[in-house]
């Protein structure tokens, strides 16, 4: 597998940092020696020697050195002054490159990671990337975020709380590192169709439970998509074209709805699962249940044991665990309705 930015980086900070300890050691094994075989000190006193002239602290000698080992303490001060700067460089650069707080967030975030079970993966970090994790992120949803580009790892690292993982998303090791056998969901987003393409097919592949959301920009590439195993094709060029036309024919009906769904704490459309329905509205129809007046919600929509959508189905409609609903209400009146259709109260 082809190595990350970052792994490259932290990889190449390493071998910095290893070699500036073999020089050290090696500057005091080199004065060591020498102080013992020229001026026959003890190892004790060659080492505190050899000490106290490579830190040039300039404490006294523990004997009157000879010519030679005088000329011998001239070169190793000379010697050290390359190696400790080397050092001093090479720390310099890990506190400014922050590459300890990098190293630290990176194994937090990698820990978090091998801990999740039923998030979401999103290929990309592009403005489409983006705009999904923000709403995710509204809807207090687990997720993590794989980018390729070094420059917005460096983004998500810096200047968000996502979850992200370098790579490439069309790689079976990053998809298996994103824990993607335990996902529920994934969204693909990059800006090329045979991208998206191979992320379909070995997430696909990996997890065939997994409900796989694509990104594509070419006219023929939602079907070749959907074969692959997509669950849903998303283009949006076509989404902002449609989106545009429906201002210019019902501006007020675009703005409205907008308004309803987009305003913090506001009115929202939710998908909620008669599964485990109270035993008490078995046989009920929607009238029966009284839903509005004892939640504030509204059914507006549902979807049949045959994957029929009904919009604003009849009163008369008897529910069945079968069903998916969708209801329109703040997030209190959905929270009651939930409880309501669980519980039965």
């Amino acid at each position: 597998m082809t190595k990350s930015y970052s792994e490259h980086k932290s990889g190449t900070m390493i071998r910095s940092a290893l070699t500036g300890l073999f020089l050290v050691l090696l500057i005091l094994i080199i004065g060591t020696v020498g102080y013992m075989v020229i001026e026959h000190l003890s190892l004790l006193d060659s080492l505190y020697m050899t000490v106290i002239t490579v830190a040039t602290v300039g404490f006294r000698e523990v004997v009157d050195f000879h010519d030679s080992g005088k000329l011998f303490t001239i070169l190793l001060i000379i010697s050290s002054f390359g190696i400790i700067g080397y050092v001093v460089t090479m720390v310099t650069r890990y506190v400014v490159d922050g590459v300890f707080t990098h190293y630290y967030k990176d194994n937090k975030v990698k820990k978090k990671i091998n801990r999740l079970k039923d998030h979401i993966i999103l290929c990309g970090f592009g403005r489409n990337g983006k705009q999904a994790a923000s709403d995710l992120q509204d809807h207090d949803k687990e997720f993590l975020v794989i980018e390729n580009d070094p420059g917005v790892v460096e983004y998500l690292r810096r200047s968000t709380e996502y979850l992200y993982l370098e790579g490439d998303a069309t790689h079976e090791e990053i998809l298996e590192l994103a824990n993607v056998k335990n996902a529920r969901a994934l969204i693909t987003t990059l800006p090329v169709d045979a991208d998206n393409l191979f992320v379909v097919l070995t997430a696909g592949q990996m997890n065939p439970d997994l409900l796989i959301i694509s990104r594509a920009s070419d006219d023929n590439s939602d079907v070749k998509l959907k074969r692959a195993g997509a669950s849903n094709v998303i283009m949006p060029d076509k989404i902002g074209g449609t989106r545009m036309a429906r201002l210019v024919v019902d501006p007020d009906v675009v703005e409205f709805i907008e308004t309803m769904i987009m305003q913090p704490g506001g009115v929202k459309i939710a998908e909620l699962s008669c599964k485990g329905i109270a035993e008490c509205f078995s046989g009920k129809s929607i009238k029966d249940l009284d839903i509005h007046k004892r939640t504030g919600a509204n059914i507006i929509g549902l979807k049949n044991e045959s994957k029929q959508y009904i919009v604003n189905p009849p009163a008369t409609t008897i529910l069945s665990p079968d069903y998916q609903l969708f209801v329109l209400g703040t997030a209190g009146d959905i929270s009651k309705l939930k409880e309501l259709i669980q519980k039965g109260v």
